[in-house]
């Protein structure tokens, strides 16, 4: 062996050997032909921890999670223009270079220090830039960014309600919530009452986003109910796998409307062109309010409560139906889901037929034909062994004298009607 192949085959090994290092790690991104390292994207920072500053690493292929919502089939039928998805969470950087000119804020909205809730804002509609094949779900949507944190992350029941109402009054079709609390509040339940008279849909994260200390299922916290997501008209969403399992150690909860990509999915972060990858339930909750973007852009007569109801409906069957875009924007309306006022639908009227009339015609003589043939086969055989039988048709003279007896050559009514069949019997004597 050559110096020179010796020194090819080494370094064919060690890039063998760095991408299965790299896929076993915990900050990896898998796509399409190669893994990217990725750093890890966090919910909340501590008091002392700098801001995120963004990523510079990119990921050049398709994320599983794009490929198992099959996106790129649900993208020439729906884009998600014209609705407005609120996203109530750490705030929604308006630098996003993926999200450029589509963000309008809500008071301090616009800044995001922890990165959270850009994250989610561009799984909902980050925009395809070159070199990248990462892209949100309703890319023409545009985003209202609303305050449901402090700024470095941490949530209470009044300052979710804040940025529901916020995002509700801003003119928002469609609100996600990353927040999963562990009480149900009178305040939540007003302003998750107000979005649903707006008509406005709730998508919020049916259980917190998995601890950081979770390692196995043992280390989850026994099932129970969260809220918003809990509440009577909130769309809730629980997380899922690339196999469509709920990842290990993750919350659980007793009930969810649908499920969806939530466990190492890719997305951007507040500053730079660069991904992160980051899992729990308030992922997937950004993931069903883009399909949500893309229902309600296409189908604006429905109301909210049409539209989560057809995002169940078209979900993959499972014990949790798993979120399906394509199937939602090109299912065929039903009385289910279609308003109750929508105008009845046009009748149907099914192209001429230009072959018919030449078939027609043709037809014709074949009938006649086959009518001469029925009379030529009676006629020769038929008639002929009726009279042999003595059948004859009846004449006004065969008829009954005043006193009761008959004619010459009349027959008794027994006999008027005479049973002719190929080897029949002939009529009885009287």
């Amino acid at each position: 062996m050559t110096t020179a192949h010796g020194k090819a085959l080494a370094a064919g090994l060690a890039l063998l050997l760095t991408a299965a290092a790299s896929a076993v790690g915990t900050g990896s991104a898998a796509a399409a032909g190669s893994t990217v390292q990725l750093p890890v994207l966090s919910t909340r920072l501590d008091a002392d921890a700098a801001c995120t500053a963004g990523s510079s690493v990119r990921a050049t292929d398709v994320p599983w999670e794009q490929v198992s919502l099959q996106l790129t089939r649900t993208w020439p039928f729906a884009s998600g223009a014209g609705v407005t998805v609120g996203v109530v969470d750490t705030g929604v950087s308006d630098s996003a270079p993926a999200l450029k000119g589509r963000v309008t804020a809500v008071g301090d909205g616009g800044t995001d220090c922890v990165g959270h809730g850009t994250f989610v804002a561009g799984l909902i509609g980050a925009a395809v830039a070159d070199g990248v094949r990462f892209a949100g779900v309703a890319q023409q949507a545009r985003i209202l960014a609303v305050r449901g944190s402090d700024a470095r992350g941490a949530v209470t029941a009044e300052r979710v309600a804040d940025g529901i109402r916020a995002a509700v009054d801003g003119g928002a079709k469609v609100v996600t919530v990353s927040a999963a609390l562990a009480g149900d509040n009178p305040t939540l339940r007003s302003a998750v009452a107000l979005a649903a008279k707006k008509d406005v849909l709730v998508i919020a994260a049916a259980v917190p986003d998995a601890p950081a200390t979770a390692t196995s299922a043992t280390d989850s916290p026994p099932a129970r109910d969260y809220y918003p997501a809990a509440e009577d008209g909130v769309l809730s969403v629980l997380d899922v796998d690339v196999d469509g399992k709920r990842p290990t150690g993750a919350y659980t909860t007793d009930s969810a409307a649908v499920a969806a990509p939530g466990d190492g999915v890719v997305g951007i972060g507040p500053a730079k062109n660069g991904h992160y990858i980051g899992s729990g339930a308030s992922l997937a909750a950004g993931f069903v309010a883009g399909a949500a973007a893309l229902v309600r852009s296409v189908h604006p007569e429905l109301t909210a409560a049409q539209t989560a109801s057809l995002l169940r409906s078209s979900a993959y069957p499972a014990d949790v139906p798993r979120l399906d875009p394509y199937a939602a924007v090109t299912s065929v309306l039903t009385s289910a889901s279609a308003p109750a006022a929508a105008a009845p639908a046009s009748p149907v009227h099914l192209p001429a037929d230009k072959a018919a009339g030449p078939l027609r015609r043709a037809l014709w003589p074949a009938s006649a034909g086959l009518a001469v043939i029925i009379a030529v086969v009676w006629l020769g055989l038929v008639l002929p062994r009726g009279r042999r039988l003595g059948w004859r048709p009846s004449r006004p003279e065969d008829a009954v004298t005043p006193d009761g007896s008959e004619t010459p050559g009349s027959t008794p009514d027994t006999a008027t009607a005479v049973t002719v069949g190929v080897g029949g019997p002939g009529p009885t004597e009287g």
